[in-house]
């Protein structure tokens, strides 16, 4: 019976190593497989696709960045992802720490309210959020003739921090009702404002999950097509949809080089955030399970 006993951990140890390793292998090949075709010219993409690069043939970047615009798309998405990141951020933390600690009249409805919000797909609203902002241009248009809310970068950005308030004050409110309320009564103690208790203890120890939130939320940003396709109806465009108009032009052309070379201007950025963020991400979703 020991030997059976020891031998099941073991066997299903190996088939979680195993799984673990396909896994890996199904995200890593494609994005390496994107990687080497970015530098490769047009002539090697009528040989194997699985062969190496002959060379690293840069120019497939530069026409992606100049001729392409690609360059100006990414920047932006910076823009947008960052502005979007700082609204969410700069509502949702005091409005969770406020939710997590204290007692008002109508807690119970808001917090019904944003658990609601949670089961709200923004690509099913966008059109109602598209016409809202046309009649708002439409009231301005003695003032602003050309509109202020339509093909603006920092309107998408608000756009997108009011659609993930939910699900960010959500996850904040949940962590900080597992942080002991001890270290409130000592900062109180010692002096400290409900805004410092909030900056300067709270904050700190809920950096994991503020972590969470970040990472999430950049992705949501940064990959979304639906929204800023919807939004941003003039020059201004993020690299999802410049992407799309790149795919369009190089499969007419059969350039693919510049094709690959777009896409992996697209994906680094994500692998660059994951990389750097990954270990407190891991500690923020471990520490949602556990009780304070």
């Amino acid at each position: 019976m020991t030997t059976i006993t020891t031998r099941r951990p073991r066997v299903g140890r190996t088939l979680t190593y195993v799984l673990v390793i396909i896994a890996s292998l199904a995200t890593a090949v494609p994005v390496a497989w994107v990687i080497f075709a970015s530098v490769k010219k047009k002539s090697e993409f009528y040989g194997s696709p699985w062969a190496l690069p002959q060379g690293f043939h840069w120019q497939n970047y530069v026409a992606a960045f100049v001729d392409a615009q690609m360059g100006q798309y990414f920047l932006t998405s910076v823009l947008v992802t960052l502005l979007g990141l700082a609204f969410v951020l700069a509502v949702s933390i005091p409005a969770a720490y406020v939710i997590a600690r204290y007692e008002f009249p109508g807690k119970r409805m808001i917090e019904l309210a944003l658990l609601a919000g949670l089961f709200v797909n923004v690509n099913y609203i966008v059109v109602p959020i598209f016409l809202m902002l046309v009649g708002w241009d439409r009231a301005i248009s003695s003032i602003a003739p050309n509109g202020l809310f339509l093909n603006d970068p920092v309107m998408l950005s608000l756009v997108y921090a009011a659609t993930s308030i939910p699900f960010t004050i959500y996850l904040l409110t949940a962590f900080f009702r597992t942080i002991p309320v001890d270290y409130e009564e000592a900062a109180s103690l010692d002096g400290a404002s409900r805004f410092g208790v909030m900056t300067r203890i709270m904050l700190p120890m809920a950096r994991p999950a503020v972590t969470t939130v970040i990472l999430f939320n950049f992705l949501a940003y940064w990959n979304d097509f639906i929204i800023s396709m919807t939004l941003l109806t003039g020059s201004h465009k993020t690299v999802q949809v410049g992407l799309l108009n790149l795919m369009t032009a190089e499969k007419a052309a059969a350039d693919y080089g510049r094709l690959y070379a777009g896409m992996v201007i697209v994906i680094v950025p994500v692998l660059i955030v994951y990389a750097l963020i990954q270990r407190r991400l891991i500690e923020g979703m471990a520490s949602g399970g556990v009780k304070g």
